[in-house]
């Protein structure tokens, strides 16, 4: 965690119902809600015209390096997730991770196996 994050005034919106939802689930689920809050109250929210493209919002399309490893994904709220079609969810570690983040950015942040360095190497596609 580290440098400033962007986020969308409309993703915040949504993302607090997504936090709002799930605040009664498990105990792992929880964690990760809590990282998702910490993100979101240190994130510099703005309009969504105010923000560049290399930028990931909601529903980006990025190209990461994960531990060396390259990745495209595509940003999602829970409901929409989909391992299958490459689509993480927010509230997954790597999710909650890369939100707000622009391409260039290294990042050092827990996972389930340990700490993870993520390169954001390219926003691909604009949010949808």
């Amino acid at each position: 965690m580290s440098g400033t994050i962007y986020i969308k005034q409309a993703d915040k919106d949504q993302l607090r119902k997504v936090l709002e939802d799930n605040k009664y689930t498990s105990h792992t689920v929880t964690k990760y809600l809590e990282s998702l809050e910490i993100e979101m109250e240190r994130a510099d929210v703005k309009d969504s015209d105010q923000i560049a493209d290399k930028f990931i919002a909601m529903n980006s399309k990025v190209l990461l390096s994960v531990d060396g490893e390259e990745e495209e994904i595509i940003l999602v709220y829970p409901k929409d997730a989909d391992a299958r079609n490459n689509k993480i969810s927010v509230l997954s570690p790597i999710g909650t991770a890369i939100l707000g983040y622009c391409e260039g950015s290294i990042i050092e942040w827990k996972i389930p196996d340990g700490i993870a360095t993520i390169e954001i190497k390219k926003v691909i596609g604009e949010p949808g």
